[in-house]
């Protein structure tokens, strides 16, 4: 069938019968008529925005087969489950397949029975396999998390270079480039490595509205964390990025500790052992994960409720990526940054320690974070700039800044005792000591070292008895953001002042700071969690609950996760509405012909029975 002949009541019946949807998302009726009229596609859409479905809903209206080259073997899995619990033919080709399993693939794409394959970059170098495309009938190529291609990108991947030369192969096939995170730069560079002709160019908007954004500044600790995660419902899954393997251990560990479900994820365990921990987490057996960045892309799981960086991120635009894994089904996640300054100056020191000619980008993609960490203004706005995107409203009324904005004050007389408890501990310890010893002295403590070095003599000590330990603490962050003291990270973030702090402490330069953060406390009540945009309430949370374990039960089933039979999104809006019948059931968004053949009789039946 011709494409540039699909009229859009043609376009939106298709859409509704394989997806369930009734209508397209911002940006995707664009590209979907575009790909089906086999241009080259470079398309941004932001993580939850429905890329996949640009190139699936085409793939179904069309002959010929569509090669998906997609990173992970997990993320294949997922998209081809999806697709088969819709009715659509799909399969993947991995190095996780035993022989007979191969051959039954390669015999029913040699019969064309499917119209989507998803293969790895590395697969389209083996020997034989060009070939066999050829006689395949490809009707365009799919390359998804295309900014793997680029140098410049936040998540480059070698591999992916091995992409280009399909070009020569196959001139007179189309090529779309599919991403939802990358700058102008990193867009730019993706056309001309993959050789994009004239290229259909689409950026939706960047923003995630229903992510709140939040970088909490209070002291940093395993407990405020766990008060994090307490003061959110049981049934909420989500994910923990730290920095190291150790952290990712040892958060597990306290979480565990504390009563709440949770593994580590990271490079240093077997592919094994990785494989279970990401399949139970997929699977809703296990409700956190605590994770390096080595754990992203293969998470196809739409119903993260929350993501936390516990450890600074490398960049701007991986914290976006980053963040991306929550909300993916479009309702209301969080995305919590428990800040450290110390971490800032580790950070430091490692870009020093990076090659002369690495130092210059690395130390920009640094300040944009600490810019991000200590900015006053609306969060949402400050990422959006760095994508080039200009938020139209001051306020998003979904980040921190916004809905608890902190006021400023003078803190010039505190500020004054903390420099001089900083020049006069250094003056008599020349080796230097870090902050908390500071504000032992500060504050009179009576500590070991104390006593062994004889600071209870300063003329400092217990000078700022009047404030407590976290006000202190607070101040000298403030202190650090303004440059007027420094830690040196290669030295157990031993502190000085700076150039700027001398002259502040003689000159008596007044000091502004903003109020710190209010520390995280109570449980369950969404104290630790700011109302979040689109939150609908007004759904039977009993019956949600009831719709979820059916879910789980379907999913264990059929062996996929759970979010492949519905969304929460598709489960709330059940509890929501109460359908009754086939086509009450049928009119929610998300239920299509297959699933409502496949599952409608069951939830329909858990529908009566909890509400009769």
């Amino acid at each position: 069938m011709m494409l540039m002949a699909v009229q859009t009541a043609e376009l939106r019946e298709a859409l509704e019968r394989w997806f369930g949807f009734p209508t397209f998302r911002p940006s995707q009726e664009a590209i979907v008529r575009d790909v089906l009229d086999g241009r080259d596609v470079f398309a941004l859409l932001p993580t939850g925005g429905g890329k996949s479905l640009c190139y699936q809903l085409p793939a179904v209206l069309t002959p010929g087969l569509t090669v998906v080259i997609s990173p992970l073997i997990a993320l294949m899995k997922d998209q081809v489950d999806a697709l088969d619990t819709a009715g659509i033919g799909a399969t993947a080709l991995n190095s996780s397949l035993e022989w007979p399993e191969l051959r039954r693939r390669l015999d029913r794409l040699e019969r064309g029975e499917y119209k989507l394959l998803y293969v790895a970059p590395e697969r389209l170098t083996l020997p034989g396999f060009a070939d066999d495309l050829e006689r395949w009938n490809v009707a365009r190529f799919v390359v998804d998390e295309a900014h793997c291609i680029s140098e410049w990108g936040h998540d480059f991947r070698p591999e992916y270079r091995r992409i280009a030369p399909l070009r020569e192969r196959f001139p007179d096939v189309a090529f779309c480039a599919f991403t939802a995170t990358a700058t102008a730069r990193v867009r730019d560079d993706v056309v001309a490595q993959l050789g994009l002709r004239r290229p259909a160019v689409h950026v939706a908007s960047f923003d995630r509205a229903n992510l709140a954004y939040r970088v909490l500044h209070s002291p940093r600790t395993v407990d405020a964390l766990v008060k994090w995660l307490r003061a959110r419902p049981d049934d909420e899954a989500g994910i923990v990025y730290a920095g190291s393997r150790a952290n990712t251990e040892k958060l597990a560990g306290a979480l565990c500790a504390a009563g709440i479900p949770a593994l580590a994820y990271h490079a240093g365990l077997d592919s094994a052992t990785r494989g279970k921990r990401q399949e139970a987490f997929i699977r809703d057996d296990v409700r956190v994960m605590c994770a390096t960045i080595a754990f992203g892309m293969g998470i196809d799981k739409s119903n993260v409720r929350f993501v936390v960086h516990w450890d600074v991120p490398r960049s701007l635009e991986g914290y976006y990526q980053e963040t991306g894994r929550a909300g993916r089904d479009g309702l209301p996640a969080e995305c919590a940054w428990f800040f450290a300054y110390g971490d800032i100056a580790r950070v430091e020191r490692f870009v020093e320690e990076k090659p002369e000619g690495e130092r210059a980008a690395a130390r920009d993609q640094l300040e944009r974070v600490k810019r991000y960490a200590y900015s006053n203004a609306c969060r949402r706005r400050e990422l959006l700039a760095y994508f080039g995107e200009i938020y139209p409203h001051e306020r998003c009324e979904n980040c921190d800044n916004c809905l608890q904005p902190r006021a400023s004050f003078d803190a010039t007389t505190d500020a004054q005792k903390l420099l001089s408890c900083i020049y006069r501990v250094r003056e008599s310890h020349g080796y230097g000591v870090g902050i908390a010893h500071v504000i032992d002295v500060l504050i009179g403590a009576k500590t070991e070292k104390i006593d062994r070095w004889y600071h209870d003599r300063l003329s400092t000590y217990g000078i700022g008895k009047d404030r407590d330990r976290h006000a202190w603490r607070h101040l000298a962050d403030e202190l650090l953001r303004l440059g007027l003291i420094a830690q040196d990270a290669a030295r157990h973030n031993v502190v000085s002042l700076t150039d700027a702090g001398r002259r502040a402490l003689v000159e008596r330069t007044p000091v502004v700071i903003r109020e710190a953060v209010a520390p995280v406390t109570g449980r369950r009540g969404r104290t630790a969690a700011a109302p979040r945009v689109g939150d609908d309430e007004a759904y039977d949370r009993d019956l949600f609950a009831v719709l979820r374990a059916l879910r789980r039960e379907i999913a264990g089933e059929r062996d996929v996760p759970p979010y492949v039979v519905f969304s929460d999104a598709v489960l709330r809006a059940m509890a929501r509405d109460v359908p009754r019948s086939p086509a009450q059931l049928r009119a929610i968004s998300g239920v299509g012909e297959k699933k409502l053949a496949d599952f409608g009789a069951r939830f329909l039946a858990a529908i009566a029975q909890s509400v009769d």
